[in-house]
């Protein structure tokens, strides 16, 4: 009997050891990204997603500009180049190639509409693709792709 007992006393503090380690592999940080762009055009940054886009200044001072979503669900930030408050590591401004960025709206026609009505120029009109995605594309002052999108799953024919 005093075998049986140690014997499922082991097997609990095994279980229990098994569980903490597999439940601590398994447990997920918390993240939150802020996708930064190194530029000098931090006004005509801001003017272009504060007015086109809706977005709201989240923080500003000299050389740095902290834009959010409408909502506040994500943000992006702007630095000045060759700021001495920073790190060489974040000095070199973005030359305008290789970004883009995807922001998915609720009313995409809505959207497009409105930005045509504000005079900013589309860089790719609406369109419906494949795979089920309506969407258009326009660029902003950096350069930076933006790709505007309404998810939609593929309807069957």
């Amino acid at each position: 009997m005093k075998r049986l007992i140690s014997l499922l006393a082991l097997v609990c503090i095994c279980a229990n050891a098994f569980s903490q380690t597999n439940s601590s592999t398994q447990t997920k940080r918390k993240m939150k990204l802020n996708a930064g762009i190194v530029t000098s055009k931090l006004a005509e940054t801001k003017a272009f997603y504060t007015r086109a886009l809706g977005f709201g200044v989240t923080f500003e001072n000299e050389f740095y500009l902290l834009l959010h979503t409408p909502g506040g669900a994500s943000e992006l930030s702007f630095l000045l180049p060759e700021h001495p408050s920073q790190q060489p590591l974040f000095h070199q401004a973005f030359q305008g190639q290789g970004m883009y960025l995807t922001i998915e709206v609720d009313d995409v026609d809505k959207l497009y509409h409105e930005l045509q009505n504000k005079g900013v120029p589309i860089q790719i009109d609406i369109r419906d693709e494949p795979w089920g995605d309506r969407h258009f594309a326009v660029q902003d002052p950096n350069g930076i792709g933006i790709d505007l999108v309404k998810y939609s799953p593929l309807q069957e024919k």
